[in-house]
Formats: C-alpha cells, structure tokens, sequence
C-alpha cells in the first residue's frame, strides 16, 4: 500500500498549528511535513520553511517527498486584507491555482482548502444561513474565498482534482495569538481576562456571529478528508457551524468564572464587516453527507479555554466558582 505523505502550507497559523499536531498523530510524524514563511516547529527535521507563491520551489517540495496530500491553509485573514487588497488577493488566490495544478500534474490523492464564513454577504439570510443561497461578499477575504470555491469545483469537476472544504466560522484556540480577523475578539478576550480582568472589544456588544471552537474544526477537517470521496457531495465548501454568540454572551460566560471581569466596547472598521456576516449557519449538508456534529458549546469551550489559559500562563484561576446568574441571549441561533 502506498503510504500517505502530507504536506501543510501555512502550518505556523490559527489552524495550521493544532492541525498539524493532529495530523502527525494520525500518519505518524516522519510523514508529515509542516511548511510555512518562518521555520514551523524549531527542532523538528522534517519541517521547512516554504514560500507557497514559490511554483517551483513547491513543486520540487511535493515531487521529492512523495507528497500525496496537501492541506493549504496560507492566508491573509480579513481584516488584515482589508488594508491590503491586492496582496490578500494574490496569496489567497495564486496559492489555490499553484495547488491545484499541482495536484492535478503529480496526481495527488487529496487536498484541503478552507474557505470561511466571509464568503456571505449583507444579502445572504442573517439566520440559519443555508448551503446554497444568495452570496455577495464585500470583503476581500470574502471574494477571494468564494473565487475560490468555484476553483476548487472547477478541479474537481474537469480534471477530478479530490480537493475538499469547509466555510469555517470564527475560530476560537489557545495555542495561537489572534491572526488579523474579524472574530479575534473571542480569542483576545480570554487572555485579557486573565492578564487584566479587563478587555475593550473591537465589536459591538451584541453582534452574533458563528463560532467554533478549535478541537472541533480540527476534527471536522480531519473527518471531512477521511469520508469516502462518494460521501463528499459539495465540492465547492461545505457550511460548518457549532455555536453562536455575541461579545456580551461571552462577557458573561467569563465572568462566571472570573467574577470581577469587566468588558467595554469600542467599535471599529471590523464591525462594518462583521455586520455584513450571517448570525447563525445552517450546516445539515455536512451533518448528512459525512456525519458532522460538534462537541463545544458556549459554557463548554469557555471552561476549557480559561482552564488552558490558565496552566499555560501560570495565573491561578478562583478557587471556587462564585456562582452569578447572567443570562445566554444567543444560544437558540442554531435552532
């Protein structure tokens, strides 16, 4: 049999970092090969720096490790790639087609391309969003995701390139700092409420958006590349969704565990964005085709988060939970 080779591109980033562990777990750390602009992993041999705009420098990478997958998680997030349109464009677009390609000479078994949230727009349903509905992004990111999408259809559909996705929500971890994206608050907020007591959000208080928790988009990934290729129906993304809240959901969440947490609001150009962005996502295609089903709900995640946190930071959290009744005012948009 042959055995699998995997190549990560863009491993040092949000999802790269967890996912690359998983991975090496899976297939056994000499087959995995984490890539990206800095050097990964100090210490690990099998990891290399890599420009993923080098053609040839990827190409030589893939033919002479024997690569059979590729995960493409190099990306300017948008934020970010608001303040730089034309680059955002070309790293998240010229790095699809160089993949693709790739993978459609040497015949690669499979890729993985995440697309995002970012690809609706201010028309698309607030609420329950759907697989397939009206779709106008007005972002960058959000274009060059949904350019993207049909890319990765097109391979698929003309020369049978096996490459999958998911539209991740926000994402929530605590093994990277915040990326440059519009959801960074709910990542931001947990390491100030340890450091400060105290976090200034970039959004208003009540703006809903899709979350998730990173264990479960590592898993998602994972269980989406390892279904059968005929239980993969959606070739351009697939929606995916655990959770939704709002800055003050989250606030509240907090302080249940850290009582004297404060939280103000100070709203900037990412609203304008996350405004734009549906409050809740429908994702029963990939629940249907591949069993999806998250584990990390709201109090779930904050927990772990807080407790993570915590042992790596070395700040204690209270002894004893002081128990305070602050209402969930999100926790129905899955419904």
């Amino acid at each position: 049999m042959k055995t699998d080779k995997i190549l990560i591109i863009g491993a040092c980033g949000q999802i790269g970092t967890e996912l690359t562990a998983a991975l090496k777990k899976q297939y056994g750390g000499a087959n995995v090969i984490a890539a990206d602009l800095q050097q990964p992993f100090p210490g690990s041999v099998n990891d290399i720096q890599l420009d993923v705009l080098n053609h040839q420098l990827l190409e030589k990478v893939i033919a002479a490790c024997g690569i059979t997958q590729v995960y493409l998680l190099a990306a300017m997030l948008s934020a970010t790639g608001e303040k730089n349109p034309e680059l955002a464009w070309k790293l998240n677009i010229q790095s699809l087609l160089s993949v693709l390609q790739l993978a459609k000479e040497h015949k690669l078994d499979k890729v993985f391309w995440p697309s995002s949230i970012a690809v609706f727009g201010p028309d698309s349903p607030r609420y329950n969003c759907p697989q397939e509905t009206r779709i106008e992004p007005n972002t960058v990111y959000g274009i060059s995701k949904r350019a993207g999408e049909y890319w990765c259809h097109y391979y698929f559909e003309k020369y049978g390139v096996d490459v999958r996705s998911l539209r991740y929500p926000g994402l929530v971890s605590y093994t990277t700092p915040p990326g440059g994206g519009t959801t960074d608050y709910a990542v931001d907020i947990f390491h100030q409420a340890l450091e400060k007591q105290s976090y200034t959000c970039f959004l208003e208080e009540d703006t809903c958006l899709p979350m998730m928790y990173m264990p479960d988009a590592v898993r998602a990934t994972l269980e989406l590349m390892n279904a059968p290729k005929e239980k993969v129906t959606v070739r351009t993304s697939y929606n995916l969704a655990a959770m939704s809240f709002a800055p003050c959901d989250l606030a509240n969440g907090i302080k249940k565990h850290i009582p004297g947490f404060k939280i103000s609001y100070a709203p900037d150009s990412r609203q304008a964005i996350a405004n734009s962005w549906p409050a809740s996502i429908n994702d029963k295609r990939a629940q249907h085709d591949w069993g999806w089903k998250p584990l990390y709900d709201l109090k779930s995640m904050t927990e772990n988060m807080l407790q993570q946190l915590s042992d790596i930071k070395r700040i204690p959290l209270p002894k004893e939970d002081i128990p305070v009744a602050y209402p969930d005012f999100h926790t129905d948009l899955q419904t």
